[in-house]
Formats: structure tokens, C-alpha cells, sequence
């Protein structure tokens, strides 16, 4: 397995670790629980080391970016992030990841860390206007502090004005004593905060600063366990569960990072538009469960007459509701809220509503 710059830390922290795309992770530290609700009441950091960082770069930089992905990076402005997807020649996503628009001509790939590998392949084969690319993963760290304290925490250690970085911005400057650090108002977690890029090299340097100011604030190391409850409670999709090669982002309800803009030929574009246009046959939903029951990956979705009509791609008992809450691709009849489904539970037939994200409000 390969490691972060922190697993020998996590180790020492007692973490529990487990092997996550290919990379030593830890799990959860304290419990899941535990560490859920740290993040939503005061501040939680998150190794994230193991995502996938890819530089674009050149006056062709745009083209590709605009070619291979289904939002329109022609409207990022310097210092602005951009949620989006690659898209597949038939439509399905290849993966999720931001567009960091750094310099002019200069933008950064964040891509998930399954997907290195893939994404990397995927780039370099479709560089038809030869654009400069890097693949910087291995030569880039990441943290993501996150929590309604994690501002307050961060501010202490950088001279830069946090509070002047609007969501889904980013400046560049020093963090506690080391430069040219990428400091991100973005995350996965829903609960604010912000992301943190540098090299590895100051990355213990940047951790203890870190811990050690943040202990005011009952600062806490998270898993990767609470990462997922707190992405699924603000229904935020995961690649590899909600979304794959052959799902489309129309039924994946991404249709508002998929823009059909004059000039903007993404891979697939004709047959995602004509999605569009005429309808999907089926739709990730979100639901709540009525009767009691934890909903899992890959369990049946049935009609009330017990036929299946869909898959729970994710599911996990809600930390802050204390109810089953889940996601999942269903028959599109059924798709729209309140409407009513049922789960196969260990081959109980148990309620469940269709309701809009996020779960926690």
C-alpha cells in the first residue's frame, strides 16, 4: 500500500487504517460518530493526501479543459474553483473532480484517488490541442480542516484574510511559515471549512501547527469513516457508489455542471443533450427511511408491489437524525419526492420516502 506524508501518524494516533485506493488510510480515530459530529459543531482535519492533483498548462490549456469537461471553465475566473465531470464517449462519467483556475493559462485537476490512474490515461489520450500536462500527485499533500471553528483555527497561522475567500475561491500565500500554500474554501463535509494544498515536505509542519492551535477549539483527527457519513447526509455524490462509467450526470442529477454552451463540443455532449431534451428512464434520488432500517450499498430498491425498480448506491444510519437515509438509482416514475419505496432489508421489505438533499439542513 502506498502511504501520505501522515500515516506514520495516524499509526501513532491509534487510527484505525485500512487500505483505500491503493493508499493506507485511516478509518476513524475516535468513532465514527464521534468524529461526525466534531465536524459539524467545531473542527475536524481530514488526510486527503491521497487525492489526485494534475496540472494544465499553456495557451491551449482552456480547449482541453472545455473538451474534456462538462461544466464551462470559460467563466472561471483567476483564484475560482469549479465543480464538474469527465464525461465517457457514451455518456457515463469517468469522475468527478475541481478545476482550480491558478494562473492564466494555468489551471490544477483535482481528481479522487481510485481514479489517478485512469484519469491520467484518460487525459493524456484525448490531449488532441496539446496542452502541457503534469501529473503532480505524488509530488502534492492535502488536508481538509473542516467545521464552523475551522476559520477561526486557520486564521492563527496565515496572514491572508480567510474571511475575504468566498466559497469555491482560493488564494496562495503562507500557512504557518511555509509558502506557496493553496488555501481553498471548498470540501466534501457540508459543515464549512477550508482545503489545504502544499508540498510534502511541509507536511508534519503544517499538522502540528495546526493541532497545536487548534487545541482551544477541541480540534480532532477524522477518518475516512465520517467523511462518508458527511457527505451522504448533504447527499453529495461519492465516484464508484453514485456515480460511475455508466452513469450520465443527467441521471445522476448533475445536469448544472453540464453545460451545453455555444463553442463547448465535451466528449459526448450530443448524446447527454438528447438526455436532456427527451428524459432519462432512470434517477438518483435521495430518501429518507420511514420504517427503522439502515439502507446499504447494493441493496434492492422495490415498488409497492415488491418489484425491483433500483440499487441504493449509498446508505448509512444518519449520525445527526438518527434515521436511515440513502441514495439510489430508481425507475424515473418514481423519482419525485415524497414518493414512496421500499428497501429490501436482509429481505425485509422496509418504507422509505423520496426527499431532497441535503438530509441535514
Amino acid at each position: 500500500m502506498k502511504s501520505t506524508p501522515f500515516t506514520e501518524t495516524h499509526v501513532a494516533l491509534g487510527a484505525k487504517m485500512h487500505s483505500f485506493a491503493g493508499y493506507n488510510m485511516p478509518i476513524e480515530y475516535s468513532g465514527i460518530i464521534d468524529e461526525h459530529i466534531t465536524v459539524c459543531n467545531g473542527v475536524g482535519v481530514f488526510d486527503v493526501s491521497h487525492m489526485g492533483e494534475f496540472w494544465v498548462k499553456g495557451p491551449n490549456a482552456l480547449d482541453f479543459i472545455q473538451r474534456l469537461t462538462s461544466n464551462d471553465a470559460s467563466i472561471l475566473q483567476l483564484g475560482k474553483a469549479q465543480y464538474t465531470c469527465f464525461t465517457n464517449d457514451k455518456g457515463g462519467i469517468v469522475d468527478d473532480l475541481l478545476v482550480y483556475h491558478y494562473e492564466p493559462q494555468k489551471y490544477m485537476l483535482v481528481v479522487n484517488a481510485a481514479n489517478i490512474d485512469k484519469d491520467w490515461n484518460w487525459c493524456v489520450s484525448h490531449n488532441e490541442v496539446g496542452a502541457e500536462l503534469e501529473n503532480a500527485s505524488d509530488n502534492m499533500a492535502q488536508l481538509a480542516i473542516q467545521g464552523p471553528k475551522a476559520i477561526d483555527v486557520l486564521q492563527r497561522l496565515t496572514d491572508v484574510k480567510l474571511s475575504d475567500i468566498p466559497y469555491y475561491s482560493f488564494k496562495i500565500g503562507e500557512f504557518a511559515g511555509c509558502k506557496s500554500v493553496i488555501i481553498s474554501n471548498t470540501g466534501y463535509t457540508g459543515a464549512g471549512g477550508f482545503e489545504l494544498y502544499f508540498y510534502p515536505s511541509d507536511a508534519m509542519k503544517i499538522w502540528n501547527a495546526i493541532f497545536e492551535e487548534g487545541k482551544p477549539e477541541g480540534i480532532k483527527p477524522i477518518g475516512l469513516g465520517a467523511r462518508d457519513t458527511l457527505r451522504l447526509e448533504m447527499g453529495y455524490c461519492l465516484y464508484g457508489n453514485d456515480l460511475s462509467d455508466t452513469t450520465s450526470p443527467i441521471e445522476a442529477g448533475l445536469g448544472w455542471i453540464t453545460k451545453f454552451v455555444d463553442g463547448k463540443n465535451f466528449i459526448a455532449r450530443d448524446i447527454i443533450e438528447a438526455q436532456k431534451k427527451n428524459g432519462v428512464t432512470r434517477k438518483l434520488v435521495a430518501f429518507e427511511m420511514i420504517d427503522r432500517g439502515i439502507p446499504r450499498e447494493h441493496y434492492s430498491i422495490l415498488d409497492a408491489k415488491g418489484e425491483n425498480i433500483g440499487e441504493v448506491t449509498s446508505g448509512t444510519m444518519s449520525p445527526i437524525l438518527k434515521i436511515g437515509i440513502g441514495m439510489g438509482y430508481v425507475k424515473y416514475e418514481l423519482s419525485n419526492l415524497d414518493s414512496e419505496i421500499f428497501i429490501d432489508v436482509r429481505g425485509r421489505k422496509l418504507k422509505a420516502k423520496v426527499v431532497k438533499a441535503p438530509f441535514r439542513k
